[in-house]
């Protein structure tokens, strides 16, 4: 039984060898089957690109791998194709494919080839870069001394959108759109290019440009010589001005590129002189300042003075520049009882203007008496006038009689030998003013300030100053803006109130106004420091006056609910922008202001 047994076991073994043996056999004679991977797409550039393989599994030895590549999809080795040629060290190969056409899609696929079949890597795309336009550079035409025109044409736009085009030039070769360039539009196809702002007699080299996305390309070079250009010159404003003569002249900055030939300045008194009418030529030609001396010219007259400069080119300009000359005027100091007979600059004047043809004026506060007239203070009869009996002046003449004091206009004309004095009270006439457009409300002479002055109430209108009830002596505003003139446009009111008005006739020719209206305004008041308490005329005390309750704390006065003009400090001698005004007890008070002899009373009821 035993025997048996062990002759079983043995028949078990022998048949497990067999069996195990042949699956050893069987096994040693499989092999994988080839498979190969296209990995990535490296260094794409308009022509080139690197394309990188790698075989997974390798089954008989391959006879030539490497990328072939088109232009539509599923590329074989039918189409184009670059061996890698390199030894086999491991299973990445990298192949770089060449000549490759710019800004173009390409479809790309490993490949390697056995003795039994050809086996392919997946699919890669790229598109290569594109490549700097190209174009040609157009002849140069119409050339001036300052100008000329070229252009271009972008034939081949590189694969890539056309951003900028035009023309680089300049005074070297090879000029590049850092230096001077023009811009003309954008995309391929021809263009023309106007180049400005040259300078004559000189070569310039000029390239057609084009930019995009892959950079600027350049034209052939071309060359020209722009013509003689016409010179630069400046005017110099006129100095030193009389009545017959200025100092004028110029500066030439630039020749044109040519030689000078001649400069100075034409003349004239119509804008624009040319050298077909009167010139002052200089005995220079050269780049530089020259200075002309203009005689023999007419007083009070308006002349226009342009400098020029000549070349072969032409004859160029500067800018128009026009000055009036001194007009003959008459200045008469009034020398009389009225101040002593002080024949000084003290005395008050007259004098006329450059329109009224000799005729001086002015207005003088004289005293009764007499008075004489004076062209300077020597005293000697070719400069003092006085009465020839009849009315008229002559030299030296009689004193001229003043019969009654008060404020005159006084008038005078050497020319005709002629005066006239006439006493004048001024004030304000309008349907703005007490008294309409029927006569005047009066204002009052102040000797001290010299200067007429009130107080009124005005409403919303108009108004003008006249004397003595009569249109022939009246003043208006042109502009409303202080300043008067005889017969002038009305002054217009825009605010009812109490007017504290101011007439300056006491410049000869130069006669101002003001009008003011006064208000408090401080910390004292109920409105603090926000807005103003109105004053009112009091025209039996001659003052603005309000009352008031206050409260510890400052104030001061204020015109026109502005800071323009203020008064602070001292309320027996206010200053425009003075301190401010104390009130140290609280209560009801009762301020009063005289805004032109600057006193001011604080009085608590």
């Amino acid at each position: 039984m035993k025997r048996l047994t062990l002759y079983r076991f043995l028949a078990v073994l022998l048949t497990a060898t067999i069996i195990f043996a042949s699956c050893k056999k069987e096994q040693s004679n499989v092999r994988l089957n080839p498979k190969l991977s296209t990995t990535q797409v490296l260094n794409v550039k308009s022509d080139s690109a690197t394309v990188v393989g790698f075989v997974v599994a390798s089954g008989d030895g391959f006879s030539e791998r490497g990328v072939c590549y088109a232009t539509q999809t599923g590329p074989t080795t039918s189409d184009s194709k670059t061996i890698f040629s390199d030894p086999v060290t491991k299973a990445t190969f990298a192949v770089k494919l060449s000549g490759l056409a710019y800004a173009t899609k390409y479809y790309a696929r490993a490949y390697a080839i056995s003795a039994n079949a050809t086996i392919y890597g997946d699919e890669v795309t790229f598109t290569t870069s594109p490549v700097v336009p190209t174009l040609t550079t157009a002849v140069i035409t119409l050339i001036t001394g300052n100008s000329a025109t070229g252009g271009g044409n972008v034939t081949v736009g590189g694969g890539a959108d056309v951003t900028a085009r035009g023309i680089c030039f300049g005074k070297n070769h090879n000029p590049s759109v850092t230096a001077t360039k023009t811009s003309n539009g954008t995309g391929t196809g021809a263009f023309v290019s106007l180049l400005t702002g040259l300078k004559g007699n000189t070569v310039y080299y000029v390239r057609a440009y084009a930019t995009n996305s892959a950079g600027t390309g350049y034209g052939p070079e071309a060359t020209f010589t722009t013509l003689v250009d016409l010179p630069v010159v400046t005017t110099t404003a006129a100095t030193a001005i009389t009545k017959v003569s200025a100092v004028s002249g110029g500066e030439v900055t630039y020749d044109g590129g040519g030689t000078l030939t001649a400069r100075g300045l034409a003349w004239s008194t119509t804008a624009n002189p040319t050298i077909d009418g009167t010139v002052v030529l200089d005995s220079g030609t050269g780049i530089s300042v020259f200075i002309s001396n203009l005689t023999g010219l007419v007083l009070n007259t308006t002349y226009h003075v342009r400098a020029y400069a000549t070349n072969s080119a032409g004859t160029a300009y500067g800018a128009d520049i026009s000055f009036t000359t001194l007009a003959d005027i008459t200045k008469l100091w009034i020398v009389g009882d009225y101040n002593g007979w002080d024949n000084s600059d003290n005395a008050k004047y007259i004098i006329s203007t450059a329109t009224s043809s000799g005729a001086a004026e002015g207005y003088v506060n004289l005293t009764t008496g007499s008075i004489k007239l004076a062209t300077d203070h020597s005293w000697d009869n070719t400069h003092t006038f006085g009465d020839n009996g009849s009315g008229g002046l002559t030299n030296p003449g009689n004193n001229i009689t003043v019969a009654t004091t008060g404020y005159y206009l006084i008038k005078a004309n050497l020319g005709t030998m002629t005066y006239s004095l006439t006493l004048t009270k001024w004030g304000v006439i309008g349907d703005a003013s007490p008294n309409g457009w029927n006569d005047e409300t009066a204002l009052t002479y102040n000797p001290a300030l010299a200067v007429w002055t009130g107080g009124m109430p005005l409403t919303v209108a108009a108004m003008k100053f006249r004397a003595n009830h009569s249109w022939d002596y009246n003043y208006g505003s042109d502009l409303a803006d202080g300043t008067l003139s005889a017969g002038g446009a009305n002054i217009p009111v825009s605010l009812a109130a109490d007017y504290a008005i101011t007439l300056d006739l006491s410049h000869p020719n130069a006669y101002t106004y003001s009008m003011n209206r006064w208000g408090v305004i401080g910390d004292a008041t109920a409105d603090t420091w926000s807005s103003d308490q109105n004053m009112t005329w009091d025209a039996t005390n001659k003052v603005f006056t309000v009352t008031l309750d206050l409260v510890v704390g400052a104030i001061k006065f204020r015109a026109n609910d502005a800071w323009d003009l203020n008064l602070g400090g001292d309320i027996n001698a206010l200053t425009s922008g003075g301190a401010n005004i104390s009130v140290t007890a609280a209560g009801n008070y009762t301020i009063t202001l005289d805004p032109w002899g600057l006193k001011a009373t604080v009085t608590k009821n």
